[in-house]
């Protein structure tokens, strides 16, 4: 039996399309709910992004004190934490860290399933915290060169991923930065941070880290790209590495940083 041929006309398609998948979440939506990565309570049919609002307003941003060397929230006020003050600040290779937003709950979350959850997909989103705080932070924008922290190759493997080169490239792209992911590798497959007291972990990353092309960081000023700071050792341990290949001067910018 001979069956009409419906054509729609061509203005109509892309609206029948865009219903058509409205329809489609709406339906996913109501088997699936997306819930809030944090509080894990249903979120609202067209919400986006990985925290509801609620877990969304308490991710709030280090300061207005913090230490002036490696960026430690310092309630108390002061210049400087008990472990950069005074010469001690010299001996540090990586001169300066400063992070986008403090390791609160609701962050903690975010981290945690970006690093442990296989949510590569998070990148662009928390990219986005570190690009909004960057203006706050004018010592770091005479950097030459972006570099992330470097997962050894046995953990690269297993999670499949560097969520700090993730950032980085987003971070890269949207600062129009150049970034090399090649220069710096984790020679020493260590123990996980977790656990350790400051002098262990600074134990723990002596000579974890080698750079392997000297050429492309000597002389220049170099931004080590990490998702958490807690102590910064793994920040210190990347930075000697740096500055022994000839690095004029090391920072270090990161998503977050341990209260």
């Amino acid at each position: 039996m001979w069956k009409p041929k419906i054509i729609w006309p061509t203005a109509w398609r892309p609206i029948l399309l865009s219903n058509s998948k409205r329809l489609w979440r709406g339906i996913l939506h109501v088997l699936l709910p997306r819930t809030c990565y944090a509080c894990r309570r249903d979120v609202p049919f067209g919400w986006e992004r990985p925290l509801c609002a609620a877990c969304e307003a308490l991710v709030c941003t280090p300061g207005p004190l913090y230490c002036q060397r490696c960026g430690k929230p310092l309630p108390d006020g002061g210049a400087h934490c008990y472990q950069c003050r005074g010469s001690k600040a010299r001996s540090f290779s990586c001169k300066i860290i400063r992070s986008a937003v403090l390791f609160n709950p609701p962050v903690r979350a975010l981290v945690h399933a970006f690093k442990y959850a296989d949510r590569a997909q998070l990148s662009g989103y928390l990219a986005q915290y570190m690009v909004r705080q960057w203006p706050r932070y004018p010592q770091l924008h005479e950097a030459q060169l972006i570099i992330p922290v470097p997962l050894h190759a046995k953990k690269l493997k297993r999670r499949g991923y560097n969520q700090s080169a993730l950032l980085a490239r987003a971070l890269a792209r949207q600062l129009h930065l150049p970034q090399a992911e090649d220069v710096l590798l984790r020679v020493r497959n260590t123990p996980s941070q977790t656990g350790f007291g400051r002098e262990g972990r600074l134990r723990n990353m002596h000579g974890a880290f080698a750079c392997v092309r000297p050429g492309c960081v000597k002389g220049k000023i170099i931004l080590l790209i990490d998702d958490v700071a807690t102590t910064g050792a793994t920040l210190e341990g990347c930075a000697a590495a740096l500055k022994e290949a000839g690095a004029k001067k090391v920072m270090a910018y990161t998503l977050a940083r341990e209260v």
